[in-house]
């Protein structure tokens, strides 16, 4: 397994403010066995980036929590931003990935608990910020940045009402979310944001050839597929970046 670093540029900085690099990671699916994955993970700290942005799914494994603070140690000392997908919540099982191109009903097929609370407690006890239900101030380069974000909108976890608002004195608000539903698009929207952040997507899940690239199936969301993955900007919304994600299913090695 290997990982595709994408770059873009989101023109949401007020005049005269230095850049920022952010380095925006999501879908680990993390595993004590993904040793490659877990090697590439460690060197993200060579890009050098001024924040870090998880949008959640880091755990695939009960004894996955010491794996990722591991993976993630030299990222941990860098101001960061992260929620939780539901992959967090309940161990992955065992399914059709064709289910994935069928008309999503809503129903959800969860395995055991996962220990999501120690995770949150490692990754805050470095500096870390879990905006699941919160709002937060930091400052980055000068520049003040407001971040909000929601728990899960897949398994209907998330209360936008709870972050809901215009932001406060800052230079940049952004969103966070780990599924990039469209009411919490629409909601960060009215709420005026400058960028929204998210993953689950994993790209489209599957990606056929097409002119110009490639074309994805399905968002997994309500989100339309061109926006699977990357920077989009449509009908004066905030910015969204969509990781691909970096990691699988354990039961399917492939995306």
């Amino acid at each position: 397994m290997s990982y595709v670093l994408r770059e873009a540029e989101i023109p949401v900085l007020p005049e005269g403010h230095a850049p920022i690099r952010i380095l925006h990671f999501s879908d680990l699916h993390l595993t004590p066995r993904r040793k490659t994955e877990i090697a590439d993970i460690k060197s993200w700290i060579k890009y050098s980036p001024d924040l870090v942005i998880s949008t959640g799914d880091f755990l695939a494994d009960m004894k996955a929590v010491p794996v990722v603070l591991d993976a993630l140690d030299g990222l941990l000392d860098i101001p960061g931003l992260f929620v939780f997908g539901s992959n967090d919540y309940f161990a992955p099982k065992p399914k059709n990935p064709l289910k994935y191109l069928l008309p999503d009903h809503g129903k959800r097929v969860h395995g055991e608990d996962l220990p999501w609370p120690e995770l949150d407690r490692g990754l805050q006890a470095r500096g870390w910020k879990n905006l699941i239900k919160s709002r937060t101030t930091l400052k980055i380069n000068d520049t003040v940045i407001e971040a909000r974000g929601t728990d899960d909108a897949h398994l209907e976890f998330d209360d936008y009402s709870l972050v809901a608002g215009e932001a406060g004195d800052c230079d940049l608000a952004i969103g966070v979310t780990h599924a990039p539903y469209l009411r919490i698009i629409e909601a960060m929207s009215n709420d005026k944001l400058d960028a929204i952040f998210a993953g689950h997507t994993h790209g489209g899940q599957i990606r056929l050839p097409w002119p110009g690239g490639s074309k994805a199936l399905t968002t997994n969301c309500d989100l339309p597929n061109w926006r699977a993955r990357g920077l989009t900007y449509f009908d004066d919304e905030p910015y969204l970046h969509v990781s691909a994600g970096m990691g699988t299913s354990p039961f399917a090695r492939i995306r």
